[in-house]
């Protein structure tokens, strides 16, 4: 059985929306962090991560950190989902070029943005913005018509950075195309610790 070492409003989040869309079995294992806005606690000792981040996956024996790899790795755990093309499918290099491009490129010009709110934006931001936009006029997802875990982690980051990305146009329309999928749903209600 899969854990997920997850904690509410955090990276972890789309991976949790992403198990939801596999249809995996899995268990959720609330951990604290730190939050970047110094709220929350400090190292969780139940928390297997080596840096005490979120997101961490236990399979068995196997420990597989970080958002893209723990997202490579459940999508290819469950390849009768199809939300990640086989190596050999025609569509694998986009696919694994976007899960790097979110977290490589598209993560950080957000924190750019973020830094500098009120200015213009910087231009690795806006350069991420129109590659969003040429990428979606090709199709409703990230790989033309075919949805995929791609889809799930960069709708998790367009969700917590909604703030900063136009209101109107492709991205907005993705984003709640995303946002309206019934594992999404499931995700948000399983995202917050229980209440006893």
């Amino acid at each position: 059985m899969l854990t997920l070492f997850h904690a509410p409003r955090s990276r972890s989040s789309r991976i949790v929306w992403l198990l939801e869309e596999l249809g995996a079995p899995y268990q959720l294992r609330y951990v604290s962090i730190r939050y970047g806005d110094g709220s929350g606690d400090g190292p969780d000792p139940a928390n297997p991560h080596p840096d005490a981040k979120v997101p961490a996956l236990r399979d068995d024996a196997a420990l597989v950190t970080e958002s893209a790899a723990v997202a490579t790795y459940v999508a290819d755990r469950f390849p009768a989902a199809a939300l990640a093309p086989a190596i050999g499918d025609a569509d694998r290099g986009a696919y694994l070029t976007w899960l790097s491009w979110i977290e490589g490129e598209f993560g950080p010009a957000i924190f750019a943005r973020m830094a500098s709110p009120d200015g213009p934006a910087p231009a690795a931001f806006a350069a991420a913005l129109r590659r969003l936009d040429a990428a979606l006029a090709a199709g409703p997802f990230l790989l033309g018509e075919r949805f995929s875990a791609a889809d799930v982690m960069l709708g998790g980051t367009l969700g917590w950075a909604r703030h900063l990305l136009p209101q109107d146009g492709a991205i907005a329309a993705y984003a709640a195309r995303l946002a309206a999928r019934p594992a999404f749903a499931r995700a948000a209600a399983r995202d917050a610790v229980p209440v006893a």
